[in-house]
C-alpha cells in the first residue's frame, strides 16, 4: 500500500504535474546509497556528482568552486558570467572568504539572479524587502566582497524590467568570450530556477521548450510553495507568492560550467530533497524533469551524502 496504489479517488489524483510517470521516479529512488554517483549513459563526459559528509564540507567545496572559476577568468583577463541562485546559501560565505583571502577583484564578473518572488504580473518585492533575493544577495555575496565587489552595474535581478534584458546582456558578453557558469539547487519538484514542470504542457516539442529564456509572473507549483514554506519562511505557508519570476532552459542549458547543490536535509534523518536528487541524477532528460538535463552539462553537482538514503519509511 502506498501513494500509487491509493492515489485514485484521492485529492492528489490531479495533483502532480500530468507528465510525471510516478512509477519511473520511484524507481529512481530504489538504488542503495554507494550508487549514487554511477554513471548513467546520458551524463556529460565532466559531469561529477561530489558527495559531501556535511554541510560545512558541502558550502565550503561550494564557496571554493565558484571562487576558483572567478579567480582563474582574473588570470586569463577575461569576463565571467554567474547566473546566480538564493538557495544554496551557505557557499557564499566561502566564495568571500577564498576571493578576500586570494585578493581577487570582481570588476571582470557579471551576475545574474535566476528568480525572484512576484505577482501574476511580474511584479516583484521590494529590493530591501527581508524576503527579496535581491536583498539577500546584496547581504550574503555582494556587500561582503567590499572594495573587491562586482560593480553594481553588472549585478542584474530579476525584475519585470530586467528579466527580459538577460538574453540580450548574456549573449552579448559570450560573443565578447565570457564563459557562462549557472549555479543552481534543485527543487523539490525537480525545478531548476522556478521553471517548473507542469510548464512542459505548453509546448509541442523538447526543442520548443528548450528555447524558453525566461518567465514573468511564473505559476508555481504547491510543493514549490512548500518547499519554500519549510526552507525560507519558517513553514509560514502565507508568507509565500504563489508566482515567481524565473529565467527558463534557454538560458540554464546554455551553460559552459555547471555548479550545483543540493543540502536539503532537516535533521533527526528527515530531508525533502533526496527524491529530488535521485530523480535528477537517474531518470533520462525529459521536459516534465527539468533538473534531469544538468547531468548533460559539464560541471559539478554537490550533495550531502545523507540524501543519497536509503530512502525508506521511518518514524520520527
Amino acid at each position: 500500500m502506498n501513494l500509487i496504489t491509493t492515489m485514485r479517488g484521492s485529492l492528489l489524483e490531479d495533483f502532480f504535474p500530468k507528465g510525471w510517470d510516478l512509477g519511473k521516479i520511484d524507481k529512481c529512488c530504489e538504488n542503495p546509497p554507494e550508487a549514487i554517483t554511477e554513471r548513467q549513459p546520458w551524463w556529460h563526459k565532466e559531469f561529477e556528482p561530489i558527495p559531501c559528509e556535511n554541510l560545512e564540507e558541502f558550502d565550503t567545496k561550494m564557496g571554493h568552486e565558484i571562487a576558483l572559476r572567478i579567480k582563474e577568468a582574473r588570470e586569463r583577463k577575461e569576463k565571467i558570467i554567474f547566473i546566480l541562485p538564493v538557495g544554496p546559501m551557505g557557499m557564499y560565505k566561502w566564495a568571500v572568504y577564498f576571493l578576500k583571502e586570494w585578493k581577487i577583484d570582481c570588476k571582470h564578473v557579471y551576475g545574474f539572479n535566476m528568480d525572484e518572488w512576484s505577482d501574476s504580473k511580474g511584479r516583484t518585492l521590494s529590493p530591501d524587502d527581508p524576503g527579496a533575493f535581491q536583498n539577500a544577495m546584496e547581504e550574503a555575496f555582494y556587500g561582503p566582497l567590499g572594495e573587491l565587489t562586482v560593480p553594481a552595474e553588472q549585478r542584474n535581478f530579476a525584475a519585470q524590467d530586467i528579466l527580459p534584458t538577460y538574453p540580450g546582456k548574456i549573449n552579448k558578453l559570450r560573443k565578447e568570450g565570457a564563459e557562462l557558469i549557472v549555479v543552481f539547487g534543485i527543487g523539490r519538484v525537480f525545478h531548476i530556477a522556478f521553471w517548473e514542470p507542469h510548464f512542459a504542457a505548453e509546448f509541442k516539442s523538447e526543442e520548443e521548450w528548450k528555447a524558453q529564456e525566461y518567465r514573468l509572473g511564473a505559476k508555481l507549483h504547491p510543493l514549490t510553495i512548500e518547499q519554500n514554506a519549510i526552507t525560507s519562511f519558517k513553514s509560514r505557508t502565507t508568507l509565500v507568492p504563489a508566482f515567481a519570476n524565473t529565467i527558463g532552459p534557454g538560458l540554464f542549458l546554455k551553460a559552459d560550467h555547471i555548479i550545483g547543490g543540493c543540502d536539503g536535509t532537516l535533521g533527526r534523518g528527515m530531508m525533502w530533497q533526496g527524491m529530488s536528487l535521485w530523480v535528477s541524477l537517474r531518470h533520462k532528460p525529459d521536459i516534465w524533469i527539468p533538473s534531469s538535463f544538468m547531468p548533460t552539462l559539464p560541471g559539478k553537482l554537490f550533495f550531502l551524502k545523507e540524501l543519497a538514503g536509503p530512502l525508506e519509511a521511518e518514524c520520527h
